[in-house]
């Protein structure tokens, strides 16, 4: 990745200039996912072992994958009855290049999610926190225009499938606490100093 540091002049990438979320239809995730063939396949990450898999549409998840059977295994409770391939592709590898590409290379992604209206919402606005900042969930309830719900933010945030693109690593308590994160306190400090010490541009 470019290490240049960003000045006040530079603009700070977010995930949303090059990640777009589209929902699952009912349709497609009817009867447990038995309309979704779904391609899985592991990979390396700064961080460890990713699991990524896609639907025709788009990456459906990406997660640690430390045991690749139990990671196999949590996969197909999410769709129990789609239909499951392990094979790599291009949508996989174009969302794994964001780990080791030049930012103004990687090619648009698109996330194909099942979840409500309101935690879809939540992840479209963490997209948009820029790389290296942090906010906390009474900002993003603000963002989408609920003020008062910080606590379904906090749940929906919790429900994010998708592991460092919707960057919800980067929400953090207003006490400035790193707060909780699905793979550990640890793991979100970790992150997060990796992203401060460096800060792509566009």
């Amino acid at each position: 990745m470019n290490n240049q540091k960003a000045n006040h002049s530079d603009t700070l990438i977010s995930h949303d200039q090059w990640i777009n979320i589209e929902g699952m239809t009912p349709e497609e995730y009817k009867d447990q996912g038995i309309n979704l063939e779904i391609h899985y396949s592991f990979a390396d990450c700064p961080f460890g072992k990713l699991i990524v898999a896609s639907t025709q549409k788009g990456i459906c998840s990406l997660s640690f994958a430390n045991d690749e059977n139990s990671a196999v295994t949590t996969l197909k409770k999410s769709f129990p009855k789609a239909s499951f391939i392990e094979g790599t592709n291009i949508l996989h590898q174009n969302a794994l290049s964001v780990f080791s590409q030049e930012w103004n290379q990687i090619n648009p992604i698109t996330l194909h999610l099942k979840g409500t209206d309101f935690q879809i919402e939540v992840w479209k606005a963490l997209l948009e926190i820029p790389w290296g900042k942090l906010v906390n969930y009474g900002n993003i309830a603000k963002k989408i225009n609920h003020p008062k719900a910080c606590r379904a933010v906090g749940s929906a945030v919790g429900k994010n499938p998708i592991f460092f693109l919707i960057p919800c690593h980067r929400v953090i308590q207003a006490s400035g606490d790193c707060g909780n994160y699905y793979w550990g306190r640890k793991m979100k400090a970790d992150i997060i100093k990796w992203e401060s010490d460096d800060l792509p541009v566009l």
